[in-house]
Protein backbone atom coordinates (compact mmCIF):
# COMPACT_ATOMS: atom_id res chain seq x y z
CA UNK A 1 0.00 0.00 0.00
CA UNK A 2 0.81 3.63 -0.61
CA UNK A 3 3.00 4.97 2.16
CA UNK A 4 2.27 8.42 1.55
CA UNK A 5 -0.63 10.68 0.11
CA UNK A 6 -0.86 14.45 -0.48
CA UNK A 7 -1.75 17.04 2.28
CA UNK A 8 -3.94 18.58 -0.33
CA UNK A 9 -5.88 15.08 -1.82
CA UNK A 10 -9.15 15.19 -2.57
CA UNK A 11 -11.70 13.30 -0.55
CA UNK A 12 -12.59 11.60 -4.68
CA UNK A 13 -8.58 10.46 -4.79
CA UNK A 14 -8.76 8.86 -1.07
CA UNK A 15 -11.48 6.85 -1.55
CA UNK A 16 -10.34 5.70 -4.62
CA UNK A 17 -7.05 4.57 -3.78
CA UNK A 18 -8.72 3.12 -0.44
CA UNK A 19 -11.00 1.44 -2.32
CA UNK A 20 -8.21 -0.17 -4.59
CA UNK A 21 -6.04 -1.41 -1.96
CA UNK A 22 -3.22 1.30 -2.74
CA UNK A 23 -3.96 3.63 0.73
CA UNK A 24 -4.74 2.26 3.90
CA UNK A 25 -7.11 4.06 5.75
CA UNK A 26 -5.70 3.68 8.79
CA UNK A 27 -2.59 5.36 7.41
CA UNK A 28 -5.21 8.31 6.51
CA UNK A 29 -6.66 8.69 9.93
CA UNK A 30 -3.48 8.83 11.94
CA UNK A 31 -1.78 11.52 9.37
CA UNK A 32 -5.17 13.52 9.28
CA UNK A 33 -5.67 13.40 13.23
CA UNK A 34 -1.52 14.55 13.63
CA UNK A 35 -2.26 17.26 11.15
CA UNK A 36 -5.58 18.55 13.40
CA UNK A 37 -3.47 18.03 16.26
CA UNK A 38 -0.62 20.10 14.66
CA UNK A 39 -2.72 22.96 13.13
CA UNK A 40 -5.77 23.21 14.97
CA UNK A 41 -4.42 25.49 18.03
CA UNK A 42 -4.37 28.29 15.56
CA UNK A 43 -7.05 27.57 13.42
CA UNK A 44 -9.80 26.64 16.25
CA UNK A 45 -11.98 24.27 13.98
CA UNK A 46 -12.55 21.48 16.06
CA UNK A 47 -14.50 20.82 19.33
CA UNK A 48 -14.01 17.49 19.62
CA UNK A 49 -11.48 15.34 17.77
CA UNK A 50 -11.96 11.50 17.80
CA UNK A 51 -8.55 9.88 17.34
CA UNK A 52 -8.81 6.83 18.92
CA UNK A 53 -12.48 6.31 18.18
CA UNK A 54 -11.56 7.14 14.41
CA UNK A 55 -8.32 5.29 14.15
CA UNK A 56 -11.04 2.07 15.28
CA UNK A 57 -13.09 3.09 12.60
CA UNK A 58 -10.56 3.27 9.82
CA UNK A 59 -9.31 -0.14 10.80
CA UNK A 60 -13.09 -1.30 10.54
CA UNK A 61 -13.52 0.21 6.94
CA UNK A 62 -10.09 -1.60 5.68
CA UNK A 63 -11.50 -5.03 6.68
CA UNK A 64 -15.52 -3.93 5.21
CA UNK A 65 -16.55 -6.54 2.49
CA UNK A 66 -18.32 -3.64 0.69
CA UNK A 67 -15.02 -1.83 0.32
CA UNK A 68 -14.61 -1.54 -3.26
CA UNK A 69 -18.11 -0.46 -3.56
CA UNK A 70 -18.27 2.46 -0.74
CA UNK A 71 -17.81 6.39 -1.67
CA UNK A 72 -16.11 7.53 0.97
CA UNK A 73 -13.95 4.99 1.91
CA UNK A 74 -11.33 5.91 4.37
CA UNK A 75 -12.34 9.57 3.85
CA UNK A 76 -12.11 11.81 6.77
CA UNK A 77 -15.26 13.93 7.33
CA UNK A 78 -15.48 16.53 9.63
CA UNK A 79 -18.86 16.59 11.17
CA UNK A 80 -21.19 19.86 12.37
CA UNK A 81 -21.11 19.63 16.10
CA UNK A 82 -25.14 19.57 15.64
CA UNK A 83 -25.61 16.01 15.26
CA UNK A 84 -25.17 13.35 17.33
CA UNK A 85 -22.60 10.79 17.08
CA UNK A 86 -22.83 7.50 19.79
CA UNK A 87 -20.84 8.58 22.36
CA UNK A 88 -19.82 11.98 22.26
CA UNK A 89 -21.20 14.84 23.31
CA UNK A 90 -23.45 17.45 21.13
CA UNK A 91 -23.25 20.97 22.39
CA UNK A 92 -24.28 23.02 19.63
CA UNK A 93 -21.85 25.06 20.87
CA UNK A 94 -23.16 25.95 24.33
CA UNK A 95 -22.40 25.13 27.74
CA UNK A 96 -26.10 24.68 28.60
CA UNK A 97 -26.38 21.84 26.95
CA UNK A 98 -26.40 18.04 28.63
CA UNK A 99 -23.39 16.58 29.74
CA UNK A 100 -24.59 13.46 28.62
CA UNK A 101 -23.08 11.58 25.39
CA UNK A 102 -25.44 10.67 22.27
CA UNK A 103 -26.96 7.12 22.59
CA UNK A 104 -27.38 7.17 19.00
CA UNK A 105 -25.73 8.11 15.60
CA UNK A 106 -27.64 10.38 13.79
CA UNK A 107 -29.44 9.83 10.40
CA UNK A 108 -26.64 12.11 9.04
CA UNK A 109 -24.14 10.17 10.93
CA UNK A 110 -25.51 6.63 9.95
CA UNK A 111 -25.29 7.60 6.52
CA UNK A 112 -21.85 8.40 6.85
CA UNK A 113 -20.36 5.38 8.22
CA UNK A 114 -22.52 3.50 5.29
CA UNK A 115 -20.62 5.04 3.03
CA UNK A 116 -17.52 4.06 4.61
CA UNK A 117 -16.23 7.49 5.85
CA UNK A 118 -14.17 7.58 8.99
CA UNK A 119 -15.73 10.77 11.57
CA UNK A 120 -12.96 12.84 13.08
CA UNK A 121 -14.42 15.13 15.04
CA UNK A 122 -16.93 17.17 15.94
CA UNK A 123 -16.49 21.16 14.62
CA UNK A 124 -17.01 24.12 16.70
CA UNK A 125 -20.18 26.38 15.89
CA UNK A 126 -21.08 29.90 17.57
CA UNK A 127 -23.95 29.26 20.51
CA UNK A 128 -26.99 27.69 19.36
CA UNK A 129 -25.95 28.12 15.65
CA UNK A 130 -27.03 31.70 15.86
CA UNK A 131 -24.42 33.66 14.46
CA UNK A 132 -22.14 33.87 11.20
CA UNK A 133 -19.28 34.05 13.43
CA UNK A 134 -17.76 31.09 15.11
CA UNK A 135 -16.06 31.63 18.48
CA UNK A 136 -16.97 30.35 22.12
CA UNK A 137 -14.67 30.87 25.67
CA UNK A 138 -12.51 28.10 24.52
CA UNK A 139 -11.45 29.15 20.86
CA UNK A 140 -11.63 31.48 18.31
CA UNK A 141 -12.38 30.11 14.75
CA UNK A 142 -10.08 31.67 12.57
CA UNK A 143 -9.93 31.66 8.53
CA UNK A 144 -7.27 29.71 7.27
CA UNK A 145 -5.91 32.07 3.97
CA UNK A 146 -6.20 35.26 6.87
CA UNK A 147 -6.08 34.10 10.68
CA UNK A 148 -7.01 37.78 11.46
CA UNK A 149 -10.03 37.23 9.54
CA UNK A 150 -13.26 34.51 11.17
CA UNK A 151 -14.22 31.49 9.23
CA UNK A 152 -17.48 32.78 9.32
CA UNK A 153 -20.73 30.99 10.87
CA UNK A 154 -22.46 28.68 12.11
CA UNK A 155 -20.74 26.06 10.00
CA UNK A 156 -17.35 27.86 10.70
CA UNK A 157 -15.54 24.96 12.36
CA UNK A 158 -16.19 22.78 9.07
CA UNK A 159 -15.29 25.40 6.71
CA UNK A 160 -11.71 26.40 8.81
CA UNK A 161 -11.78 22.38 8.68
CA UNK A 162 -11.50 22.23 4.88
CA UNK A 163 -10.18 25.16 3.81
CA UNK A 164 -6.72 24.73 6.25
CA UNK A 165 -6.84 21.41 4.66
CA UNK A 166 -7.67 19.37 7.71
CA UNK A 167 -9.81 17.28 6.08
CA UNK A 168 -10.88 16.89 2.49
CA UNK A 169 -15.09 17.47 3.60
CA UNK A 170 -17.33 18.36 6.51
CA UNK A 171 -20.82 18.45 6.80
CA UNK A 172 -22.18 21.44 7.60
CA UNK A 173 -26.08 23.13 8.03
CA UNK A 174 -27.56 26.30 6.72
CA UNK A 175 -30.06 27.83 8.21
CA UNK A 176 -29.73 31.71 6.60
CA UNK A 177 -26.53 30.96 5.25
CA UNK A 178 -24.70 29.16 7.64
CA UNK A 179 -22.79 26.88 4.64
CA UNK A 180 -22.70 29.45 2.27
CA UNK A 181 -20.82 31.82 4.87
CA UNK A 182 -17.58 29.83 5.78
CA UNK A 183 -17.73 28.83 2.20
CA UNK A 184 -17.07 32.32 0.79
CA UNK A 185 -14.92 33.77 3.69
CA UNK A 186 -12.93 30.54 3.18
CA UNK A 187 -12.19 29.72 -0.34
CA UNK A 188 -14.50 26.50 -0.84
CA UNK A 189 -17.71 24.89 -2.54
CA UNK A 190 -20.42 25.14 0.22
CA UNK A 191 -23.49 23.57 -1.16
CA UNK A 192 -27.58 23.95 0.88
CA UNK A 193 -29.72 21.64 -0.39
CA UNK A 194 -33.33 22.20 -0.95
CA UNK A 195 -36.00 21.31 0.94
CA UNK A 196 -36.73 18.84 -1.07
CA UNK A 197 -33.15 16.53 -0.82
CA UNK A 198 -32.26 17.07 2.43
CA UNK A 199 -34.49 19.59 4.89
CA UNK A 200 -35.16 19.55 8.47
CA UNK A 201 -37.76 20.77 10.72
CA UNK A 202 -35.33 23.22 12.27
CA UNK A 203 -35.90 27.04 12.68
CA UNK A 204 -39.75 26.63 10.86
CA UNK A 205 -38.55 24.29 8.25
CA UNK A 206 -35.63 26.81 6.94
CA UNK A 207 -32.50 24.80 7.85
CA UNK A 208 -30.82 21.90 5.59
CA UNK A 209 -27.83 19.97 5.61
CA UNK A 210 -24.53 20.92 3.50
CA UNK A 211 -21.16 20.19 2.11
CA UNK A 212 -18.04 21.80 1.88
CA UNK A 213 -15.03 20.88 0.14
CA UNK A 214 -12.64 22.65 -1.74
CA UNK A 215 -13.99 20.82 -5.37
CA UNK A 216 -17.31 20.61 -6.91
CA UNK A 217 -16.39 17.06 -7.16
CA UNK A 218 -15.88 16.29 -3.57
CA UNK A 219 -18.71 18.67 -2.55
CA UNK A 220 -21.27 16.75 -4.85
CA UNK A 221 -19.55 13.12 -3.40
CA UNK A 222 -20.45 14.36 0.22
CA UNK A 223 -24.18 15.85 -0.57
CA UNK A 224 -24.51 12.49 -2.65
CA UNK A 225 -24.10 10.01 0.71
CA UNK A 226 -25.89 12.82 2.66
CA UNK A 227 -28.90 12.49 1.06
CA UNK A 228 -28.30 8.75 0.06
CA UNK A 229 -28.38 9.78 -3.86
CA UNK A 230 -25.68 8.60 -5.57
CA UNK A 231 -26.55 10.03 -9.39
CA UNK A 232 -25.69 13.09 -7.40
CA UNK A 233 -21.98 12.55 -7.32
CA UNK A 234 -21.81 12.31 -11.33
CA UNK A 235 -21.41 15.58 -12.57
CA UNK A 236 -22.90 16.49 -16.06
CA UNK A 237 -22.58 19.53 -18.23
CA UNK A 238 -25.04 22.28 -17.66
CA UNK A 239 -26.54 23.36 -21.14
CA UNK A 240 -27.43 26.75 -22.15
CA UNK A 241 -28.88 28.41 -18.70
CA UNK A 242 -30.56 31.85 -18.41
CA UNK A 243 -28.73 32.95 -16.09
CA UNK A 244 -30.15 36.36 -14.04
CA UNK A 245 -27.76 38.70 -12.14
CA UNK A 246 -27.58 40.89 -8.98
CA UNK A 247 -25.88 42.49 -6.97
CA UNK A 248 -29.11 44.75 -5.12
CA UNK A 249 -29.68 44.09 -1.69
CA UNK A 250 -33.01 42.70 -0.49
CA UNK A 251 -35.25 45.14 1.26
CA UNK A 252 -32.11 48.19 2.15
CA UNK A 253 -30.71 48.21 -1.15
CA UNK A 254 -27.58 49.26 0.45
CA UNK A 255 -24.85 49.20 -1.16
CA UNK A 256 -22.44 46.41 -2.14
CA UNK A 257 -18.37 46.67 -2.15
CA UNK A 258 -16.84 46.45 -5.37
CA UNK A 259 -15.02 43.75 -4.80
CA UNK A 260 -17.73 41.55 -4.09
CA UNK A 261 -19.76 43.44 -6.77
CA UNK A 262 -16.48 42.87 -8.65
CA UNK A 263 -16.85 39.36 -8.71
CA UNK A 264 -19.73 38.90 -10.21
CA UNK A 265 -19.21 40.78 -12.87
CA UNK A 266 -16.57 38.50 -13.31
CA UNK A 267 -18.63 35.08 -13.20
CA UNK A 268 -20.99 36.71 -15.27
CA UNK A 269 -18.25 37.50 -18.18
CA UNK A 270 -16.82 33.66 -17.62
CA UNK A 271 -20.35 32.50 -17.88
CA UNK A 272 -21.66 35.10 -21.01
CA UNK A 273 -18.19 33.59 -22.89
CA UNK A 274 -19.40 29.75 -22.36
CA UNK A 275 -22.40 30.49 -23.95
CA UNK A 276 -25.17 30.86 -21.13
CA UNK A 277 -27.88 33.59 -21.69
CA UNK A 278 -26.75 36.38 -19.19
CA UNK A 279 -29.69 39.09 -18.25
CA UNK A 280 -29.25 41.77 -15.41
CA UNK A 281 -32.65 41.07 -13.00
CA UNK A 282 -34.03 41.24 -9.53
CA UNK A 283 -36.29 39.01 -8.01
CA UNK A 284 -39.11 41.29 -6.14
CA UNK A 285 -37.73 40.77 -2.80
CA UNK A 286 -39.94 42.61 -1.00
CA UNK A 287 -40.92 43.32 2.31
CA UNK A 288 -42.56 40.56 3.58
CA UNK A 289 -39.70 37.52 3.17
CA UNK A 290 -37.15 39.68 4.22
CA UNK A 291 -38.43 40.52 7.30
CA UNK A 292 -39.92 36.59 7.75
CA UNK A 293 -36.43 35.45 8.01
CA UNK A 294 -35.44 37.34 10.48
CA UNK A 295 -38.33 36.62 12.55
CA UNK A 296 -37.82 32.78 12.07
CA UNK A 297 -34.08 33.72 12.78
CA UNK A 298 -35.54 35.09 16.48
CA UNK A 299 -38.03 32.61 16.80
CA UNK A 300 -36.10 29.34 15.30
CA UNK A 301 -33.07 30.27 18.10
CA UNK A 302 -35.28 30.61 21.24
CA UNK A 303 -37.40 27.28 20.16
CA UNK A 304 -33.93 25.38 20.55
CA UNK A 305 -33.10 26.79 23.85
CA UNK A 306 -36.76 25.49 24.88
CA UNK A 307 -35.51 23.70 28.51
CA UNK A 308 -32.14 24.90 28.55
CA UNK A 309 -30.59 26.63 32.06
CA UNK A 310 -30.46 30.11 30.38
CA UNK A 311 -27.88 31.11 32.87
CA UNK A 312 -25.56 29.30 31.12
CA UNK A 313 -26.48 31.16 28.14
CA UNK A 314 -24.10 33.94 26.83
CA UNK A 315 -25.37 37.42 27.32
CA UNK A 316 -26.13 38.09 23.39
CA UNK A 317 -27.75 34.59 23.17
CA UNK A 318 -30.10 35.54 26.11
CA UNK A 319 -30.95 39.04 24.41
CA UNK A 320 -31.33 36.78 21.13
CA UNK A 321 -34.13 34.53 23.38
CA UNK A 322 -36.09 37.35 24.49
CA UNK A 323 -36.33 38.75 21.64
CA UNK A 324 -37.36 35.61 19.89
CA UNK A 325 -40.42 34.96 22.33
CA UNK A 326 -41.55 37.98 22.18
CA UNK A 327 -42.01 36.80 18.33
CA UNK A 328 -43.49 33.35 18.73
CA UNK A 329 -45.88 35.03 22.04
CA UNK A 330 -47.21 37.43 19.02
CA UNK A 331 -47.92 34.99 16.59
CA UNK A 332 -45.44 36.79 14.25
CA UNK A 333 -44.17 33.33 12.41
CA UNK A 334 -46.50 33.02 9.67
CA UNK A 335 -46.83 30.29 6.68
CA UNK A 336 -48.36 32.41 4.25
CA UNK A 337 -45.17 34.76 4.27
CA UNK A 338 -43.19 31.47 2.57
CA UNK A 339 -46.41 30.87 0.47
CA UNK A 340 -46.43 34.19 -0.82
CA UNK A 341 -42.40 34.62 -1.34
CA UNK A 342 -42.44 31.08 -2.96
CA UNK A 343 -44.61 32.36 -5.44
CA UNK A 344 -42.71 35.18 -6.35
CA UNK A 345 -39.78 33.17 -6.37
CA UNK A 346 -41.55 30.55 -9.02
CA UNK A 347 -42.57 34.15 -10.80
CA UNK A 348 -38.96 35.13 -11.39
CA UNK A 349 -37.49 31.43 -12.23
CA UNK A 350 -40.44 31.16 -14.84
CA UNK A 351 -38.03 33.22 -16.74
CA UNK A 352 -34.57 32.30 -15.55
CA UNK A 353 -32.92 28.73 -14.54
CA UNK A 354 -29.92 30.49 -12.17
CA UNK A 355 -29.47 33.29 -9.94
CA UNK A 356 -26.13 34.95 -9.63
CA UNK A 357 -25.72 37.47 -6.49
CA UNK A 358 -22.95 38.16 -4.18
CA UNK A 359 -22.57 35.03 -1.42
CA UNK A 360 -22.10 37.99 1.41
CA UNK A 361 -23.25 41.63 0.99
CA UNK A 362 -20.22 42.82 3.28
CA UNK A 363 -16.15 41.80 3.36
CA UNK A 364 -15.91 39.10 6.29
CA UNK A 365 -15.85 40.72 9.87
CA UNK A 366 -12.62 40.16 11.94
CA UNK A 367 -12.02 36.62 14.28
CA UNK A 368 -12.67 38.28 17.71
CA UNK A 369 -14.33 37.18 21.03
CA UNK A 370 -17.55 37.66 19.63
CA UNK A 371 -19.90 35.87 22.33
CA UNK A 372 -18.65 38.61 24.61
CA UNK A 373 -19.67 41.61 22.65
CA UNK A 374 -23.42 43.38 22.85
CA UNK A 375 -26.09 41.47 20.96
CA UNK A 376 -26.07 44.59 18.84
CA UNK A 377 -22.62 44.49 17.53
CA UNK A 378 -23.45 41.13 17.02
CA UNK A 379 -26.90 40.96 15.55
CA UNK A 380 -26.03 44.07 13.37
CA UNK A 381 -22.79 42.32 11.53
CA UNK A 382 -24.85 39.65 10.72
CA UNK A 383 -28.01 41.39 9.13
CA UNK A 384 -25.45 43.09 7.09
CA UNK A 385 -23.32 40.26 5.99
CA UNK A 386 -26.37 37.45 5.32
CA UNK A 387 -29.49 39.44 2.96
CA UNK A 388 -28.94 37.36 -0.16
CA UNK A 389 -28.61 33.77 1.27
CA UNK A 390 -31.47 33.30 3.89
CA UNK A 391 -34.18 34.27 1.43
CA UNK A 392 -33.76 31.12 -0.40
CA UNK A 393 -33.72 29.16 2.83
CA UNK A 394 -37.41 30.69 3.55
CA UNK A 395 -38.29 29.40 0.00
CA UNK A 396 -36.56 25.81 0.21
CA UNK A 397 -34.45 26.25 -2.72
CA UNK A 398 -30.91 24.77 -3.54
CA UNK A 399 -28.18 27.15 -3.24
CA UNK A 400 -24.34 27.11 -3.43
CA UNK A 401 -21.27 29.51 -2.92
CA UNK A 402 -18.61 28.71 -4.68
CA UNK A 403 -15.30 31.10 -5.04
CA UNK A 404 -14.75 33.62 -7.56
CA UNK A 405 -11.58 35.98 -7.01
CA UNK A 406 -9.70 37.50 -4.12
CA UNK A 407 -9.44 40.58 -2.35
CA UNK A 408 -6.16 42.37 -2.29
CA UNK A 409 -5.96 41.24 2.04
CA UNK A 410 -5.70 37.59 0.68
CA UNK A 411 -9.56 36.71 1.47
CA UNK A 412 -11.58 34.57 -0.66
CA UNK A 413 -14.45 36.17 -2.22
CA UNK A 414 -17.62 34.53 -3.39
CA UNK A 415 -20.32 34.10 -5.53
CA UNK A 416 -23.80 32.73 -4.92
CA UNK A 417 -25.86 30.83 -7.46
CA UNK A 418 -29.13 29.95 -6.93
CA UNK A 419 -31.78 27.69 -9.10
CA UNK A 420 -35.49 25.79 -8.73
CA UNK A 421 -35.96 22.72 -5.99
CA UNK A 422 -34.46 19.66 -7.40
CA UNK A 423 -31.75 21.48 -9.24
CA UNK A 424 -28.70 20.26 -7.26
CA UNK A 425 -27.76 18.80 -10.22
CA UNK A 426 -27.91 21.83 -12.46
CA UNK A 427 -25.94 23.75 -9.65
CA UNK A 428 -23.35 21.35 -9.77
CA UNK A 429 -22.95 21.32 -13.17
CA UNK A 430 -22.28 24.92 -13.51
CA UNK A 431 -20.33 25.23 -10.57
CA UNK A 432 -18.40 22.53 -12.27
CA UNK A 433 -17.83 24.46 -15.40
CA UNK A 434 -16.99 27.59 -13.64
CA UNK A 435 -14.09 25.75 -11.50
CA UNK A 436 -12.82 24.83 -14.81
CA UNK A 437 -12.85 28.15 -16.28
CA UNK A 438 -12.35 30.68 -13.69
CA UNK A 439 -10.31 28.15 -11.23
CA UNK A 440 -9.21 28.59 -7.61
CA UNK A 441 -6.66 27.59 -5.36
CA UNK A 442 -7.42 24.73 -3.20
CA UNK A 443 -5.47 25.54 -0.03
CA UNK A 444 -3.84 28.56 1.61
Amino acid sequence: MTEHFPVAATAREIASEVRAGRLDPVLVAERTIAGIEAADRIIGAFRTVRAEAALDEARAVKVRDDLATLPLAGVPVAVKDVVGIRGERVTSGSRAFPAEPATQDHEIVRRLRAAGAVLVGLTRVPELVAWPMTDSPDAITRNPWQPAYSAGGSSGGSGAAVAAGLVPVAHGTDGLGSVRFPAAMCGLVGLKAGADLLGEADWYGMSMHGSLATTVADAALLLSVLAEEPSLAEIGEPGTLRVAVSTVVPLTRAPVPRPLRSAVDRVAAVLAGAGHRIEFATPRYGIEAPLGILGRWFAGVAEDADGLNESLLQPRTRTHLRIGRAVRAAGLIRPGTRRRWVARAEEFFGSHDVLLTPTLATLPPKAARWHERSWPANAVTAIRLGPFTGLWNLAGYPAISVPAARHPSGLSLGVQLVTTPGGEARLLALAAQLERLNPWRRVP
